[in-house]
């Protein structure tokens, strides 16, 4: 299948089909450290060729991950997305046995919902740069370990 810019041509049809997807670590949990996004964006980038997608940016924070991923029209979002996040927690936490205790019970990495959306109204470039701009551990700043800034602080 050949890809001009972003555009899938193939045999169906041509089409530039980009979701921008964001999951969230079960009960919001910060587990994730320097090591651990490296690995999960191998791991994804493998899962999304295997769905004949491309993950062209992925990034997140101690407590979720966004990715932006290219797909072709035949694949399914939700299927996709469930795919990405069952096996990203199954293989994260055999690999890193540290992330098990935080999730003894649920057995689940990643929160049980998520958010997908379609980037055709935005630039790509836009939104790539919005994910890279994400506090990645190993960049400098330690993966958002400040908290969330929600508007301006009540006065004193």
């Amino acid at each position: 299948m050949a890809e001009l810019a972003g555009i899938r041509t193939g045999r169906p049809g041509v089409s530039a089909m980009h979701v921008h997807v964001v999951f969230v670590t079960k009960f919001r949990h910060k587990v994730f450290a320097d090591r651990h996004p490296t690995r999960m964006e191998a791991i994804m980038r493998d899962l999304c060729r295997d769905f004949e997608a491309e993950l062209v940016e992925f990034n997140g924070e101690n407590n979720h991950v966004h990715l932006l991923v290219n797909f072709p029209p035949k694949v399914a979002v939700a299927r996709l997305v469930n795919s990405l996040k069952g096996v990203s927690s199954r293989r994260l936490r055999q690999e890193f046995p540290d992330l098990v205790r935080h999730y003894y019970r649920a057995n689940k990495l990643w929160s049980g919902s998520y958010f997908a959306g379609s980037v055709s109204g935005a630039p790509l470039s836009v939104v790539k740069q919005y994910i890279e701009q994400q506090n990645r551990p190993g960049q400098g700043t330690a993966w958002a370990w400040r908290p969330a800034q929600r508007g301006p602080s009540p006065p004193a």
